[in-house]
Protein backbone atom coordinates (compact mmCIF):
# COMPACT_ATOMS: atom_id res chain seq x y z
CA UNK A 1 0.00 0.00 0.00
CA UNK A 2 1.17 3.32 -0.27
CA UNK A 3 1.09 6.14 2.29
CA UNK A 4 -0.27 9.45 1.18
CA UNK A 5 1.76 12.37 1.78
CA UNK A 6 1.34 14.08 5.09
CA UNK A 7 1.31 17.64 3.61
CA UNK A 8 0.28 17.61 0.58
CA UNK A 9 -0.46 20.73 -2.43
CA UNK A 10 -1.18 19.91 -5.82
CA UNK A 11 1.27 22.16 -7.92
CA UNK A 12 -1.21 22.60 -10.70
CA UNK A 13 -5.39 23.00 -9.88
CA UNK A 14 -7.94 21.21 -12.07
CA UNK A 15 -7.97 23.21 -14.24
CA UNK A 16 -4.72 23.64 -15.51
CA UNK A 17 -4.15 19.49 -14.98
CA UNK A 18 -6.43 19.14 -17.34
CA UNK A 19 -4.26 20.97 -19.73
CA UNK A 20 -1.23 19.37 -18.44
CA UNK A 21 -2.79 15.88 -19.40
CA UNK A 22 -3.78 16.85 -22.88
CA UNK A 23 -0.12 18.25 -23.75
CA UNK A 24 1.44 15.15 -21.89
CA UNK A 25 -0.38 12.53 -23.84
CA UNK A 26 -0.31 14.37 -26.96
CA UNK A 27 3.56 14.85 -26.56
CA UNK A 28 4.39 11.37 -25.50
CA UNK A 29 2.31 9.21 -27.72
CA UNK A 30 4.36 11.30 -31.06
CA UNK A 31 7.79 10.88 -29.27
CA UNK A 32 7.43 7.02 -28.65
CA UNK A 33 5.75 6.77 -32.37
CA UNK A 34 8.80 8.01 -33.78
CA UNK A 35 11.09 6.62 -31.45
CA UNK A 36 10.06 3.22 -32.22
CA UNK A 37 8.87 3.04 -35.71
CA UNK A 38 5.24 2.63 -34.63
CA UNK A 39 1.99 3.22 -36.50
CA UNK A 40 -1.35 4.10 -34.21
CA UNK A 41 -4.10 1.63 -34.79
CA UNK A 42 -7.63 1.24 -33.73
CA UNK A 43 -8.13 -1.70 -30.54
CA UNK A 44 -10.53 -3.37 -29.21
CA UNK A 45 -12.50 -2.71 -25.96
CA UNK A 46 -13.43 -6.21 -25.65
CA UNK A 47 -12.95 -9.49 -27.43
CA UNK A 48 -14.67 -13.09 -27.42
CA UNK A 49 -14.52 -15.41 -24.77
CA UNK A 50 -12.78 -18.89 -24.73
CA UNK A 51 -10.04 -17.28 -27.53
CA UNK A 52 -7.05 -16.87 -25.71
CA UNK A 53 -6.61 -14.08 -26.73
CA UNK A 54 -7.19 -11.50 -23.49
CA UNK A 55 -4.63 -11.39 -20.66
CA UNK A 56 -5.12 -12.86 -17.39
CA UNK A 57 -2.29 -11.11 -15.90
CA UNK A 58 -1.01 -12.87 -12.90
CA UNK A 59 -3.02 -15.69 -13.69
CA UNK A 60 -5.77 -14.75 -11.10
CA UNK A 61 -7.76 -11.73 -12.11
CA UNK A 62 -11.09 -12.61 -13.45
CA UNK A 63 -12.40 -10.35 -16.60
CA UNK A 64 -15.79 -8.46 -16.87
CA UNK A 65 -17.78 -10.18 -19.12
CA UNK A 66 -21.02 -10.21 -20.46
CA UNK A 67 -23.20 -12.05 -22.80
CA UNK A 68 -24.55 -10.56 -26.63
CA UNK A 69 -27.99 -10.96 -26.99
CA UNK A 70 -28.11 -10.83 -31.29
CA UNK A 71 -25.07 -13.51 -30.89
CA UNK A 72 -26.64 -16.17 -29.44
CA UNK A 73 -25.72 -14.86 -26.00
CA UNK A 74 -22.00 -15.51 -26.96
CA UNK A 75 -20.10 -14.22 -24.00
CA UNK A 76 -17.34 -11.44 -24.87
CA UNK A 77 -14.41 -10.45 -22.39
CA UNK A 78 -13.43 -6.74 -21.69
CA UNK A 79 -9.83 -6.49 -22.44
CA UNK A 80 -6.99 -6.82 -19.52
CA UNK A 81 -4.74 -5.88 -21.57
CA UNK A 82 -3.68 -6.21 -25.40
CA UNK A 83 -0.26 -8.20 -25.37
CA UNK A 84 -1.66 -10.95 -27.36
CA UNK A 85 -3.92 -9.32 -29.12
CA UNK A 86 -1.00 -6.93 -29.87
CA UNK A 87 0.78 -9.58 -31.20
CA UNK A 88 -2.14 -10.67 -33.94
CA UNK A 89 -2.33 -7.30 -35.58
CA UNK A 90 1.20 -6.80 -35.89
CA UNK A 91 1.34 -10.72 -37.55
CA UNK A 92 -1.75 -9.51 -40.07
CA UNK A 93 -0.34 -6.11 -40.86
CA UNK A 94 2.62 -8.15 -41.71
CA UNK A 95 5.10 -5.74 -40.10
CA UNK A 96 8.57 -6.35 -40.83
CA UNK A 97 11.28 -6.34 -38.15
CA UNK A 98 11.84 -2.76 -36.52
CA UNK A 99 8.09 -1.49 -37.07
CA UNK A 100 5.42 -2.01 -35.18
CA UNK A 101 1.73 -0.24 -33.70
CA UNK A 102 0.58 1.63 -30.75
CA UNK A 103 -2.93 2.31 -29.10
CA UNK A 104 -4.86 3.75 -26.52
CA UNK A 105 -5.50 0.85 -24.45
CA UNK A 106 -8.46 0.67 -21.86
CA UNK A 107 -9.19 -2.04 -19.46
CA UNK A 108 -11.17 -2.90 -16.51
CA UNK A 109 -9.89 -4.86 -14.25
CA UNK A 110 -12.22 -5.20 -10.99
CA UNK A 111 -9.68 -7.68 -8.99
CA UNK A 112 -7.48 -4.95 -8.88
CA UNK A 113 -6.41 -4.29 -5.03
CA UNK A 114 -7.09 0.40 -5.23
CA UNK A 115 -4.90 2.34 -3.60
CA UNK A 116 -2.54 5.96 -5.07
CA UNK A 117 -1.79 4.13 -7.89
CA UNK A 118 -4.18 1.11 -8.66
CA UNK A 119 -7.60 2.03 -10.21
CA UNK A 120 -10.31 -0.38 -11.82
CA UNK A 121 -9.68 1.33 -15.03
CA UNK A 122 -6.50 1.38 -16.88
CA UNK A 123 -5.37 3.30 -19.66
CA UNK A 124 -2.08 2.92 -20.97
CA UNK A 125 -0.07 3.46 -24.54
CA UNK A 126 -0.18 -0.47 -25.91
CA UNK A 127 2.58 -1.29 -28.49
CA UNK A 128 3.98 -3.89 -30.23
CA UNK A 129 6.81 -4.41 -32.72
CA UNK A 130 7.81 -6.32 -34.50
CA UNK A 131 11.71 -8.26 -34.19
CA UNK A 132 13.80 -10.36 -36.21
CA UNK A 133 14.44 -13.95 -34.23
CA UNK A 134 18.32 -13.66 -33.63
CA UNK A 135 17.02 -10.25 -31.91
CA UNK A 136 15.56 -11.63 -29.24
CA UNK A 137 18.41 -11.15 -26.87
CA UNK A 138 18.41 -9.01 -22.88
CA UNK A 139 20.99 -6.38 -25.15
CA UNK A 140 18.21 -5.60 -27.62
CA UNK A 141 15.41 -5.35 -25.31
CA UNK A 142 17.27 -3.00 -22.98
CA UNK A 143 18.07 -1.32 -26.32
CA UNK A 144 14.27 -0.43 -26.70
CA UNK A 145 14.11 0.59 -22.53
CA UNK A 146 16.78 2.74 -23.40
CA UNK A 147 14.92 4.89 -26.35
CA UNK A 148 11.97 4.60 -24.57
CA UNK A 149 13.31 6.17 -21.64
CA UNK A 150 14.35 9.32 -24.07
CA UNK A 151 11.03 9.20 -24.61
CA UNK A 152 10.30 9.76 -20.87
CA UNK A 153 13.01 12.27 -20.26
CA UNK A 154 12.02 14.62 -23.09
CA UNK A 155 8.58 14.64 -22.12
CA UNK A 156 9.22 15.68 -18.40
CA UNK A 157 11.82 18.27 -19.79
CA UNK A 158 8.72 19.67 -22.06
CA UNK A 159 7.04 20.08 -19.07
CA UNK A 160 9.11 21.82 -17.11
CA UNK A 161 9.48 24.36 -20.25
CA UNK A 162 5.69 25.29 -19.60
CA UNK A 163 4.99 24.47 -15.76
CA UNK A 164 8.70 25.96 -14.30
CA UNK A 165 7.67 25.01 -10.75
CA UNK A 166 7.58 21.52 -12.13
CA UNK A 167 11.56 20.78 -12.06
CA UNK A 168 13.23 17.63 -13.97
CA UNK A 169 13.83 14.98 -11.03
CA UNK A 170 14.79 12.04 -13.81
CA UNK A 171 18.47 10.91 -13.73
CA UNK A 172 19.79 11.12 -17.32
CA UNK A 173 20.28 7.35 -17.88
CA UNK A 174 18.17 4.90 -16.60
CA UNK A 175 20.06 1.58 -14.73
CA UNK A 176 19.66 -1.81 -15.95
CA UNK A 177 19.18 -4.53 -13.32
CA UNK A 178 18.47 -8.29 -13.02
CA UNK A 179 15.47 -9.39 -10.26
CA UNK A 180 18.12 -12.26 -9.19
CA UNK A 181 20.61 -9.66 -8.61
CA UNK A 182 18.29 -7.60 -6.68
CA UNK A 183 17.64 -10.49 -4.08
CA UNK A 184 21.15 -10.69 -3.50
CA UNK A 185 21.82 -7.41 -2.74
CA UNK A 186 18.73 -6.90 -0.61
CA UNK A 187 17.87 -10.94 0.77
CA UNK A 188 16.39 -9.73 4.13
CA UNK A 189 13.42 -7.60 1.38
CA UNK A 190 10.52 -8.55 -0.42
CA UNK A 191 10.31 -7.97 -3.84
CA UNK A 192 8.49 -4.53 -3.37
CA UNK A 193 10.82 -3.14 -0.64
CA UNK A 194 13.71 -4.12 -3.14
CA UNK A 195 12.40 -2.38 -6.15
CA UNK A 196 12.14 0.80 -3.16
CA UNK A 197 15.47 0.87 -2.39
CA UNK A 198 16.85 0.47 -6.01
CA UNK A 199 14.50 3.19 -7.13
CA UNK A 200 15.66 5.44 -4.41
CA UNK A 201 19.12 4.57 -4.85
CA UNK A 202 19.19 5.61 -8.72
CA UNK A 203 15.92 7.32 -9.73
CA UNK A 204 15.26 5.08 -12.39
CA UNK A 205 15.84 1.43 -13.34
CA UNK A 206 15.07 -1.12 -15.72
CA UNK A 207 14.02 -4.59 -13.67
CA UNK A 208 14.93 -7.07 -15.88
CA UNK A 209 13.45 -11.12 -15.46
CA UNK A 210 10.08 -10.74 -14.11
CA UNK A 211 8.16 -14.01 -13.85
CA UNK A 212 10.19 -16.77 -13.21
CA UNK A 213 12.25 -18.55 -10.41
CA UNK A 214 14.62 -16.71 -8.60
CA UNK A 215 17.51 -18.91 -7.14
CA UNK A 216 15.35 -18.95 -4.01
CA UNK A 217 12.43 -20.40 -5.56
CA UNK A 218 10.54 -17.57 -5.22
CA UNK A 219 9.22 -15.24 -7.66
CA UNK A 220 9.95 -11.63 -8.25
CA UNK A 221 6.43 -10.71 -9.46
CA UNK A 222 3.57 -12.37 -11.38
CA UNK A 223 3.50 -12.21 -15.28
CA UNK A 224 0.99 -14.74 -17.59
CA UNK A 225 2.96 -17.88 -18.66
CA UNK A 226 2.10 -16.79 -22.70
CA UNK A 227 2.85 -13.34 -23.42
CA UNK A 228 6.69 -12.12 -21.80
CA UNK A 229 9.34 -14.41 -22.05
CA UNK A 230 10.70 -14.81 -18.67
CA UNK A 231 11.95 -18.14 -18.61
CA UNK A 232 14.66 -18.05 -21.48
CA UNK A 233 18.43 -17.90 -20.26
CA UNK A 234 19.67 -14.38 -21.41
CA UNK A 235 23.26 -15.99 -22.00
CA UNK A 236 25.00 -13.89 -18.70
CA UNK A 237 24.04 -15.84 -16.18
CA UNK A 238 20.57 -14.42 -15.80
CA UNK A 239 17.06 -15.42 -17.01
CA UNK A 240 13.98 -13.24 -18.83
CA UNK A 241 13.70 -11.44 -21.97
CA UNK A 242 10.67 -8.79 -20.08
CA UNK A 243 10.69 -6.36 -17.27
CA UNK A 244 9.76 -2.64 -15.78
CA UNK A 245 10.47 0.59 -15.66
CA UNK A 246 10.50 1.94 -12.42
CA UNK A 247 11.35 5.17 -10.90
CA UNK A 248 11.54 7.10 -7.97
CA UNK A 249 8.19 9.21 -6.95
CA UNK A 250 9.21 11.32 -4.15
CA UNK A 251 5.63 12.82 -3.57
CA UNK A 252 4.81 9.25 -2.33
CA UNK A 253 8.41 8.82 -1.41
CA UNK A 254 7.81 4.93 -3.16
CA UNK A 255 9.04 3.22 -6.12
CA UNK A 256 6.36 3.71 -9.21
CA UNK A 257 6.09 1.61 -12.44
CA UNK A 258 5.33 3.06 -14.95
CA UNK A 259 5.90 0.43 -17.57
CA UNK A 260 5.64 -3.47 -18.34
CA UNK A 261 7.23 -4.59 -21.45
CA UNK A 262 9.16 -7.48 -22.53
CA UNK A 263 10.01 -9.84 -26.19
CA UNK A 264 7.18 -12.36 -26.45
CA UNK A 265 7.00 -16.25 -26.02
CA UNK A 266 8.59 -18.09 -28.71
CA UNK A 267 6.49 -21.76 -29.47
CA UNK A 268 9.52 -23.16 -27.30
CA UNK A 269 9.37 -20.86 -24.21
CA UNK A 270 5.64 -20.82 -24.42
CA UNK A 271 5.36 -24.27 -24.26
CA UNK A 272 8.07 -24.42 -21.28
CA UNK A 273 6.16 -21.86 -19.64
CA UNK A 274 3.24 -23.38 -19.76
CA UNK A 275 4.25 -26.11 -17.63
CA UNK A 276 6.29 -24.82 -14.74
CA UNK A 277 2.60 -23.11 -14.67
CA UNK A 278 0.77 -25.95 -14.96
CA UNK A 279 -1.95 -25.19 -17.27
CA UNK A 280 -0.83 -26.88 -20.33
CA UNK A 281 -4.52 -27.04 -21.22
CA UNK A 282 -3.94 -23.56 -22.98
CA UNK A 283 -1.86 -24.82 -26.21
CA UNK A 284 -6.00 -26.16 -26.90
CA UNK A 285 -6.88 -22.23 -27.49
CA UNK A 286 -6.93 -20.81 -30.87
CA UNK A 287 -4.09 -17.71 -30.09
CA UNK A 288 -1.48 -20.62 -28.59
CA UNK A 289 -2.27 -22.74 -31.12
CA UNK A 290 -1.66 -20.40 -34.05
CA UNK A 291 1.75 -19.92 -31.92
CA UNK A 292 2.77 -23.12 -31.67
CA UNK A 293 2.37 -23.73 -35.17
CA UNK A 294 4.80 -20.64 -35.90
CA UNK A 295 2.41 -18.69 -37.50
CA UNK A 296 3.16 -15.59 -35.45
CA UNK A 297 5.39 -12.67 -36.01
CA UNK A 298 8.11 -12.72 -33.38
CA UNK A 299 8.13 -9.34 -31.59
CA UNK A 300 8.67 -7.14 -28.38
CA UNK A 301 6.16 -5.01 -26.68
CA UNK A 302 4.50 -3.39 -23.83
CA UNK A 303 2.24 -1.10 -22.19
CA UNK A 304 2.84 2.31 -20.53
CA UNK A 305 0.42 4.07 -17.94
CA UNK A 306 -1.09 7.14 -19.48
CA UNK A 307 -2.41 7.78 -16.27
CA UNK A 308 0.82 7.30 -14.15
CA UNK A 309 2.95 9.03 -16.42
CA UNK A 310 0.69 12.33 -15.76
CA UNK A 311 0.35 11.33 -12.01
CA UNK A 312 4.50 11.42 -12.13
CA UNK A 313 5.03 14.33 -14.19
CA UNK A 314 2.45 16.63 -12.75
CA UNK A 315 3.87 15.47 -9.43
CA UNK A 316 0.28 14.31 -8.32
CA UNK A 317 -0.21 12.17 -5.07
CA UNK A 318 -2.90 10.08 -6.24
CA UNK A 319 -3.87 8.30 -9.71
CA UNK A 320 -7.17 9.73 -8.99
CA UNK A 321 -6.11 13.43 -9.87
CA UNK A 322 -5.25 12.28 -13.37
CA UNK A 323 -7.92 10.13 -14.35
CA UNK A 324 -12.00 9.46 -13.67
CA UNK A 325 -12.78 6.29 -11.77
CA UNK A 326 -14.72 5.08 -8.94
CA UNK A 327 -13.06 4.71 -5.42
CA UNK A 328 -14.43 3.29 -2.13
CA UNK A 329 -15.90 5.96 0.03
CA UNK A 330 -12.87 6.03 3.10
CA UNK A 331 -10.40 6.15 0.38
CA UNK A 332 -12.66 9.38 -0.92
CA UNK A 333 -12.69 10.67 2.52
CA UNK A 334 -8.72 10.26 3.36
CA UNK A 335 -7.92 11.79 0.06
CA UNK A 336 -10.42 14.81 0.73
CA UNK A 337 -8.30 15.09 4.16
CA UNK A 338 -4.98 15.19 2.93
CA UNK A 339 -6.19 18.06 0.35
CA UNK A 340 -6.02 15.60 -2.98
CA UNK A 341 -9.01 16.13 -5.03
CA UNK A 342 -10.26 13.26 -7.05
CA UNK A 343 -11.44 13.88 -10.59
Amino acid sequence: MYTLPAHYKPVLGEKETEHAIVLIKDFFQLALSTELNLTRVTAPLFVRSGTGINDDLNGVERPVSFPVKNMDDARMEIVQSLAKWKRLKVTELGMTPGFGIYTDMNAIRPDEELDAVHSLYVDQWDWEMAIDPKDRTVFYLHEIVKKIYRCLKRTEFYIYDRYSMIKPELPDTITLLYTDDLLREYPGLSPKERENAAAKKYGAVFVTGIGGSLPDGSIHDGRAPDYDDWITETGDGHRGLNGDIIVWNDVLKSSFELSSMGIRVSPDSLKAQLKERGCTGREKLDFHKRLLAGELTQTLGGGIGQSRLCMFLLRKAHIGETQVSIWPDSMVDECGKAGIKLL
